[in-house]
């Protein structure tokens, strides 16, 4: 029986990876400061959105944004815990006004932004700008 070398296709330059956890922590204390705050975000690639911050977690910032025009996001039922109003009627912890079915914890809409809102999920190491809005 023979044994296969794994061939690594990509490996982090071990002097980069301490500043990367460093960054990715800063943007995630910097966006749980300000949930349920009006933001605009611009990522790597130049896309930019206005949203308000409904949730960040270790590796993402959720974002519910209106006028979701040709950009993927949550409708209806969500996975996770809840914040804020959803849809529908949750099987798990929720915060706030549900308004149809959930499968555990969601991510609901704000009330910003009634029926045409949308959670956007970011990868916070796309992020490059966060600007606070009035």
């Amino acid at each position: 029986m023979s044994v296969q070398q794994q061939q690594v296709l990509y490996q982090a330059d071990p002097q980069m990876v301490g500043t990367l956890r460093s960054i990715r922590d800063r943007v995630h204390h910097i966006c749980r400061s300000y949930v349920n705050r009006m933001v605009r975000v611009q990522t790597l690639d130049g896309r930019t959105f206005e949203g308000v911050i409904v949730q960040c977690d270790s590796g993402h910032l959720y974002l519910s944004v209106s006028h979701p025009a040709g950009h993927r996001g949550f409708f209806g039922p969500g996975f996770g815990p809840g914040f804020g109003p959803g849809f529908g009627p949750g099987f798990g912890p929720g915060f706030g006004p549900g308004f149809g079915p959930g499968f555990g914890p969601g991510f609901g809409l704000s009330s910003y932004f009634a029926s045409q809102a949308a959670i956007l999920t970011l990868v916070l190491f796309e992020l490059l700008v966060i600007v606070l809005l009035a």
